[in-house]
């Protein structure tokens, strides 16, 4: 079982800047890739990003890897997105996940994720 905490969301106005973190505990050995989503009201879970354990391999969605940046601290089990230029129809509950083995790089469906943290939310004014 693996257990994920998100943090760092809040409030920023356009074009600013924050970093979310998500601390990961338990049997993360089981785990190849480690991948943030996020959810606005009354829309779909979105894929955003996701890195695999080594830290050498990531993969981002088109519309979002300039301006995001997906990172891993091996050493404090934490996964880390930073993003930059944040625009209004960012704001969303950010959530991180974790997959249990068998996702290959490049899945972006939520079914593919075992674990999931509960979220931190990041509104973007304008």
């Amino acid at each position: 079982q693996v257990q994920l905490v998100e943090s760092g969301g809040g409030l920023v106005q356009a074009g600013g800047s924050l970093r979310l973190s998500c601390v990961a505990s338990g049997r993360t050995f089981n785990s190849y890739v480690t991948g943030w989503f996020r959810q606005a009201p009354g829309k779909d879970r979105e894929f955003v990003a996701h890195i695999d354990w080594s830290g050498a391999r990531t993969y981002y969605v088109d519309s979002k890897k300039d301006r995001f940046t997906i990172s891993r601290d091996n050493a404090k089990n934490t996964v880390y997105l930073q993003m930059n230029s944040l625009k209004p129809e960012d704001t969303a509950v950010y959530y991180c996940a974790a997959d249990s083995g068998r996702t290959l790089l490049g899945d972006t469906r939520p079914s593919s994720y075992e674990y999931w943290g509960q979220g931190t939310q990041v509104t973007v004014s304008s």
